[in-house]
């Protein structure tokens, strides 16, 4: 059976080249990513529901971005010591620690990072609370999130599963384990999933439920949708048949149900909150 496409092996991941300094396509997700974050809290409704004004979710973001950092290098450095039991690596030279240059992020270590970034930012800013601030954030995070898995596809990694020979869609990935065996795309498969989040959170934002309710609803909805994506990738480590992606995401569905129903039924909507500078 002929197969639909081939892995263009033609894709550089780096998509610039400046001189000394390589500009990579992920570095370019993660930007995009936080660009349209911004833009959504800071147009008009967004900073009047914040009671923030655009330096000040400027500074936010700046939270967010050293979050992402520590929280996404921090658990992938941790799952890669468990899947590869080679603590060796960073033993012996303690740089690959902090070496996200050569690739290496855990998506649960950064939405972690983030969620201290909202705690410590909401300290500095009384009335602020991290329900309103965390359904800000959440709203174009799908974006982000496509784009990354989109990236994941071109730097070659992150495969899926070997497939059975009758599905035409799968593809050769050149430096997976075996580069001979078709693979499910599962990168591209989780990217769709998440990129089909973001019409749910815009019909969601647009009923105005309680403060707390899109940014959960979006947590639950990230548990399903990674869960279901672990079915057809490839996992480094697996626990009584469950993959270590599961094993993260399918707590997220429990908690996350939970504190929907907590609240729709608790608190109230906010619209808008004074402007407080110092």
């Amino acid at each position: 059976m002929s197969h639909w496409f081939t892995y263009p092996t033609n894709i550089d991941p780096i998509a610039l080249h400046l001189g000394p300094i390589n500009i990579h396509w992920y570095g370019i997700a993660y930007l995009a990513g936080f660009v349209c974050v911004y833009l959504w809290m800071n147009r008009p409704a967004g900073r009047k529901r914040l009671g923030l004004t655009s330096e000040q979710i400027q500074d936010f973001l700046f939270y967010a971005l050293i979050g992402v950092l520590v929280g996404g290098r921090t658990f992938f450095v941790f799952n890669d010591i468990i899947s590869k039991h080679d603590l060796s690596l960073y033993v012996s030279n303690p740089i690959n620690i902090i070496a996200v240059w050569n690739g290496g992020m855990a998506f649960h270590g950064g939405m972690v990072g983030v969620i201290v970034g909202i705690l410590l930012f909401i300290r500095k800013h009384p009335g602020l609370t991290y329900t309103i601030l965390g359904d800000e954030v959440v709203m174009l995070l799908p974006i982000g999130i496509f784009l990354t898995r989109i990236v994941n596809f071109i730097n070659d990694e992150l495969w899926g599963d070997i497939c059975r020979p009758d599905r035409p869609w799968c593809l050769q990935f050149p430096t997976a384990p075996d580069p001979l065996a078709y693979r499910h795309p599962a990168q591209i498969y989780e990217a769709i999933l998440d990129i089909l989040t973001l019409p749910i959170l815009l019909y969601l934002y647009k009923r105005k439920p309680n403060d707390g309710v899109v940014a959960w609803s979006w947590f639950t909805i990230y548990g399903v949708t990674r869960s279901v994506a672990e079915l057809w990738r490839h996992a480094d480590f697996r626990w009584m048949g469950i993959t270590g992606g599961q094993l993260y995401a399918l707590p997220m569905i429990v908690i996350g149900l939970i504190m929907v129903f907590y609240y729709s039924r608790h608190g109230q909507h906010t619209d808008e909150r004074p402007v407080v500078t110092k």
